[in-house]
């Protein structure tokens, strides 16, 4: 099989929810949650072996209810976050809960993709995050830098940070046994247990008229993890989590509603964003009179827009029209002018020669157009732990796992 080939991986049910296991830097995992209306649902953790091209698996059951978005912890393996709706009094509630997978999953213990006769395990409720006050959750983010102990949901018209505590509570079993007749042995089991619980830091609501709804988030991992990009209707802001303040605002940056956004993991003011009007755009919050750069590749809406975490100049995007699109944004990339040549290694004609190309930006353009879905493509997202591969999750529970072209992996490491 050829190394650039996509390995494809059938879910039984709908899907829409797809994260890496952002704290696994080592091995190739990816955690997938289904929407099923008829039965329980699930969190399938796929692992990728890189070296046989083949996906192995494990099915985790989330009763709790179809799983809408899904995000892993940056400094736990066996913990992540779901939106999920449930249905009370007659309605369906979008609500958000952290959980933790079995300790022997974290890291490996996997079976093959057609092994069906092991039974699925469940996940352990660790807390619910509380929205009877503040309405439907869209979104559940982790601080990307931090110890995996702050999270800020989005609910419908609120932005609420919460303070993740762990906490070890004493449960004792006394058992009481008869040894002999003269002599009781109270034996005492004390069973240690941690219980979680999420407090509520700090809030703020969208203020405006008509019925203003979060639509999605992303958590800055610039500033020192103290800004969060928000999306509502056609409008991005940018909030401070310290003040809970807004500090930017671009108003109609898309003609129609903003799926996703993400930032520039090495360029600390740049924001990419993506919406129904098929257009991904690209901005500094510096200046937010006009975008940067705007992409219009798709035709239909753009539900995913990521940024790899190692090379910024790579930039996926998946989209309704059943296509993922990987794009080289080099020119607004942190090295627009491509790796500088070490002056020590070339003659004064090469270095001249060199210098005038430098001047001269690379061409953005798109790599690949990837095209193995028959459905939506609701997700897209990189590895952790390998910069050159990406997954992509269609409505219809297909993943499809791809590698950046190896003739360009070589360009950008070369």
């Amino acid at each position: 099989m050829e190394d650039d080939a996509p390995v494809i991986y059938g879910l039984e049910f709908q899907a829409r929810a797809l994260t890496p296991q952002t704290a696994e830097t080592d091995a190739i995992r990816f955690l997938v949650g289904t929407q099923s209306l008829k039965y329980d649902n699930q969190i399938h953790i796929i692992d990728f072996d890189d070296e046989n091209n083949i996906i192995n698996k494990n099915v985790l059951l989330h009763q709790a209810g179809e799983i809408w978005h899904i995000s892993a912890s940056p400094a736990d393996r066996g913990v992540l976050a779901t939106c999920y709706n449930r249905t009370s009094d007659s309605k369906v509630l979008t609500c958000a809960a952290v959980w933790r997978m079995p300790k022997e999953l974290e890291s490996g213990s996997h079976e093959s993709p057609d092994d069906s006769s092991s039974t699925a395990q469940t996940l352990e409720l660790l807390c619910h995050l509380d929205n009877t006050a503040h309405g439907n959750m869209a979104c559940v983010m982790w601080e990307p830098m931090g110890d995996g102990k702050k999270i800020i949901s989005l609910a419908d018209n609120h932005i609420l940070l919460w303070d993740l505590q762990e906490s070890s509570s004493q449960a004792v079993d006394i058992l009481s046994h008869f040894l002999n007749r003269l002599h009781i042995l109270l034996l005492f089991f004390f069973l240690w247990k941690t219980s979680w619980r999420l407090q509520l830091a700090s809030s703020a609501s969208l203020e405006g008229k008509g019925q203003l709804k979060f639509t999605s988030g992303r958590w800055s991992p610039h500033h020192n993890c103290t800004q969060v990009a928000t999306a509502n209707d056609t409008t991005l802001r940018g909030w401070d989590t310290r003040s809970m303040s807004q500090i930017y605002c671009i108003e109609n940056a898309h003609g129609q509603l903003v799926r996703d956004l993400d930032f520039n993991p090495n360029k600390q003011y740049y924001l990419a964003s993506c919406g129904d009007d098929c257009k991904v755009k690209f901005w500094d919050t510096r200046n937010v009179t006009e975008p940067v750069k705007t992409l219009e590749e798709h035709s239909h809406w753009v539900w995913n827009v990521r940024y790899n975490h190692s090379h910024d100049q790579l930039v996926l995007t998946g989209s309704s029209d059943s296509r993922v699109i990987l794009s080289n944004m080099v020119s607004i990339s942190s090295e627009p002018f491509g790796h500088l040549v070490d002056d020590d290694d070339i003659s004064d004609q090469e270095d001249h020669r060199s210098e005038e190309k430098s001047k001269e930006p690379l061409q953005d353009n798109v790599i690949a157009t990837y095209e193995e879905h028959e459905d939506s493509v609701y997700a897209v997202d990189w590895s952790s732990a390998d910069p050159w591969l990406f997954a992509s999750l269609s409505y219809d529970g297909r993943l499809v796992i791809n590698r950046v072209p190896r003739a360009l992996k070589y360009h950008i490491l070369l």
